[in-house]
């Protein structure tokens, strides 16, 4: 009998190392992506010395994963620090952090079905929020059914313009709504996505998505826009997981020209 209480305990002591290692497992894949992805935004003009990424904990929904303040394209594994809904670090609470947090932790807590949050000052996007040209999809199909945009004049009156408290990030949830991008006007955007892969495909397509609309109307005429039709089928392929396709592949390319001695930061940081 005690034999048998001594294998059952061996059992669970080693299904729960096996948890705990899947658990880390997990976290470090995510946390690796994290860094990865400061540098491909930074990398390709996406950000500069301001914008960052998040992704929800992986071991715990209710609480995301973000760097430290810092600039992106400088972000280390040592700098992600961990952030409940509240959009208050965990932990590590002598660190600075980002003033705008608050875009992450309302957006997570709005939309389960999210994890992960880009915030840019993409430069082409800007001029969308503050005209009353909308930002249609012409290569990038996740831009249906909307890129709504957001102004702080509306909920808060005269601000400077940033979500720095949970109320504006509230509001700015709301006006993202079920959408994978919104305009924040003057500012920048919110980009959304199911991971940070995702997230990071979306946020470079959306610039350039961007670029593509502004020279099509320098051209003049009727632009034949993405039909919501093909944006559907567009997406549903890039949303599988096929190693070499999809979002996979521009991941692939874009991490190694980032982190390696090509890049603009390289491993230099």
């Amino acid at each position: 009998m005690a034999k048998h209480s001594k294998a059952i305990a061996g059992r669970k002591s080693t299904a729960k190392k096996s948890g705990a290692g899947s658990a880390y497992a997990a976290l470090k894949a995510v946390v690796d992506d994290l860094v990865a992805a400061n540098r491909i935004l930074y990398n390709e003009d996406i950000v500069d010395g301001f914008g960052h990424i998040s992704a929800r904990d992986p071991r715990d929904p209710s609480r995301f994963l973000l760097s430290r303040a810092r600039a992106p394209g400088l972000v280390t594994a040592a700098d992600i620090m961990e952030f409940g809904m509240d959009g208050e670090p965990v932990k590590d609470k002598g660190k600075p952090i980002y003033s705008e947090r608050f875009i992450h932790s309302e957006i997570y807590r709005a939309r389960p079905d999210v994890n992960s949050v880009v915030h840019t000052h993409s430069p082409t996007v800007v001029p969308f929020s503050v005209t009353n040209e909308p930002l249609l999809p012409i290569r990038a199909g996740f831009l249906y059914p909307e890129v709504p945009v957001f102004d702080t004049r509306d909920a808060a009156g005269w601000t400077d313009l940033l979500i720095s408290n949970p109320m504006l990030g509230k509001a700015l949830a709301e006006k993202l709504g079920n959408n994978s991008v919104v305009l924040l006007r003057g500012h920048g955007n919110a980009v959304v996505a199911p991971d940070v892969r995702v997230a990071v495909y979306r946020a470079i397509y959306t610039e350039a998505n961007a670029r593509l609309v502004l020279q099509a109307k320098m051209l003049g005429g009727p632009i034949k826009y993405l039909a919501p039709e093909e944006a559907a089928i567009m997406n549903a392929a890039r949303t599988r997981v096929r190693p070499g396709h999809g979002s996979d592949r521009i991941w692939e390319l874009l991490k190694s020209e980032a982190m390696g001695p090509s890049g603009k930061r390289g491993h230099r940081a």
